[in-house]
């Protein structure tokens, strides 16, 4: 039998998926149910999007891919960031990842050392603490409002450090 590790044993479930299961159980009641659990569109992946994959697959790109994502991705967000923000980035500034908690998880995993806190302002991702525990830091939630746009109040900051 293999053991799982401390790590493994502490991971709690998933807020994200209980909400989106309860969704899915209401929906399934009958309910009207607007669901916010997951980031997940509510409507079919574009035609244009499922041929481009098929032809990828047809042309043999199914090998690994550079980590951080292939050179022409990078360069396609760069340019269409600049286009939609106006914001102007470098194909290696950019880190292609299968998802926000993939990529959030592999920051925590970065920078988190057993023992860390983390400040965390809310409202916050309900993964944010979660991951941050995996990680053996603890999170410190610092609250803010829409009074302020949700900036949070400097001398809170302060004193959480």
């Amino acid at each position: 039998m293999i053991e799982l590790s401390q790590r493994a044993h502490n991971i709690k479930p998933s807020a994200t998926i209980a909400m989106a299961t309860k969704a899915k159980e209401l929906k399934a009641a009958g309910k009207d149910v607007l669901s916010f659990a997951v980031g997940e569109p509510d409507f079919p992946t574009p035609e244009n999007i499922c041929e481009a994959a098929c032809k990828a697959i047809a042309d043999g790109k199914t090998k690994y891919t550079p980590a951080s994502g292939i050179p022409e991705l990078k360069a396609a967000i760069c340019q269409k960031t600049l286009a939609d923000l106006g914001v102007e980035y470098q194909p290696t500034q950019v880190c292609v990842s299968n998802g926000g908690k993939h990529a959030l998880m592999n920051i925590w995993e970065a920078l988190v050392n057993p023992g860390d806190e983390v400040l965390v302002f809310a409202p916050y991702w309900v993964s944010y603490p979660s991951q941050i525990e995996l990680c053996g830091g603890t999170a410190k939630i610092i609250m803010t409002t829409g009074a302020n746009d949700f900036q949070p109040d400097l001398d809170e900051v302060a004193a959480a450090v």
